[in-house]
């Protein structure tokens, strides 16, 4: 999942649910594909829009707030 030196961008609906890859197996970064059913007992983050937005979420995996970006892809 984290194979990139920049932030993925996501665009999303007002109450639209993702569902965000934290198991790192993937195919789809950085949203679910279901690959977590092989790892032991990692799960997606269930995200749920309030309003229409843009979510900028870790590509390198330095953040300290995963899925989040905190800019750490510039350090």
């Amino acid at each position: 999942m984290y194979s990139q030196q920049f932030p993925y961008s996501v665009a999303i609906k007002k109450d639209e649910e993702i569902y965000i890859c934290q198991c790192g197996k993937t195919a789809k970064s950085p949203l679910c594909d279901g690959s977590h059913k092989q790892t032991d007992g990692v799960r997606p983050l269930i995200f749920t829009a309030e309003k229409d937005q843009s979510l900028t979420l870790c590509g390198c995996g330095k953040s300290a707030d995963i899925p989040w970006c905190d800019g750490s892809h510039n350090r």
